[in-house]
């Protein structure tokens, strides 16, 4: 059973006065409310639709989405919901289950007119959208109050690990000052709400095939865009956490450089496959040059690398197409940012301001 909440307002002479609760005037009201600010439910909250119409004829009230690319069916009631509600929101979340990355962003364009998702999304979180969207989802029933069978419905759904719960809000009015105060059925804190992700096919954006992001930290010297640029290269390293996805680039794979916390600095093609500094050899002015006898300003050297391979840091050769300083390096709020080494670079919305920066055919 939930926790009834009380209110008492402190009268002028000291005496308790209590302030009763009653169900919000209109669940439009609710639903404005949860839209302005869906913190309101407790965690970080972006609303990508409303009244948004799936194709069973049902709509739901409020589609949400979490800084981890997880959506939030939200059914609203103003007053005591019924457990017929239950069978309702997994009705959605049957729909929902199948949206595509492009159904995601398809829904908020057709809600949202500006700014693009993307932009929208770094707002909320302060971070780029992940490569996954709607690898998971959390169904939320927002209501007054619950009858009891609800209550027990949706306490032995979630113990079976189906990700549902009930969020009440109780209203107060005290002459000229209105409240919300809420509470949980289920307890969001406990480990075993943590919402099991599955990646499915469709939840990422589509790769076109050629494109590879690739993050050059300028960190603790160990490594410089200086020099990458200059003599044609990308490096990681460190540990095989750090080099691992970077020897994995293929030859003629389209490489987009970017300095973390800076921006895209350059873009070009592998041409070799990745070697430890102390072997790598670089093509300069037609000439195989041995890459640690190069004018470098950064060490490309880490501890402990003379005895284990694994902590080398690796060179990839690379062709550049366009590249340009780090003092114009190019960054907007939304395009994409990996704390791998390398990775596919799929993000659509990054892919356009890039081809118009470093004046590229598609």
């Amino acid at each position: 059973m939930t926790h009834e909440v009380g209110l008492w307002r402190i009268g002028a002479t000291g005496e308790p006065v209590r302030v009763t609760s009653s169900p919000i005037p209109l669940e439009s009201q609710l639903e404005t409310l949860i839209a302005r600010d869906p913190a309101i439910l407790d965690e970080p909250l972006m609303i990508i639709g409303r009244q948004v119409v799936t194709d069973f004829g049902g709509i739901i009230d409020l589609l949400g989405i979490d800084g981890d690319g997880v959506l939030h069916v939200l059914e609203l009631k103003r007053g005591r919901t019924p457990r017929e509600v239950v069978a309702q929101i997994l009705d959605y979340a049957s729909w929902a289950k199948d949206l595509s990355h492009d159904d995601v962003l398809t829904i908020y364009a057709e809600s949202q007119q500006e700014p693009p998702f993307e932009v929208a999304f770094s707002n909320v979180f302060g971070a780029s959208p992940p490569d996954e969207l709607n690898a998971g989802h959390r169904l939320t029933i927002v209501a007054h109050d619950a009858d009891p069978a609800t209550e027990r419905i949706v306490s032995y759904l979630s113990s079976f690990a189906v990700p549902v719960n009930v969020v009440f809000f109780r209203y107060f009015e005290d002459d000229d000052r209105r409240y919300l105060a809420r509470t949980w059925l289920i307890d969001e804190s406990k480990p075993s709400r943590a919402t099991s992700v599955k990646q499915r096919s469709g939840t990422k954006e589509m790769w076109n095939g050629q494109d590879w992001y690739v993050a050059l930290g300028e960190d603790n010297g160990h490594r410089s865009w200086d020099d990458a640029r200059r003599y044609g290269f990308l490096s990681a390293g460190g540990g095989t956490w750090f080099s691992r996805t970077l020897i994995n680039l293929p030859i003629g794979a389209r490489v987009f450089a970017c300095i973390p916390k800076t921006g895209y600095v350059g873009v070009g093609t592998v041409i070799g496959e990745a070697r430890p500094a102390k072997e790598a050899v670089l093509k300069i002015d037609e000439e195989a040059q041995r890459f640690l006898d190069l004018d470098l300003k950064a060490s490309y050297r880490h501890e402990g690398d003379d005895q284990d391979e694994t902590l080398s840091e690796y060179i990839v050769p690379v062709n550049w197409t366009y590249d340009v300083p780090r003092e114009e390096a190019v960054w907007t709020r939304g395009m994409f940012a990996n704390q791998n080494s390398a990775c596919k670079l799929r993000s659509k919305f990054t892919l356009e301001r890039l081809l118009e920066a470093f004046n590229l055919d598609e």
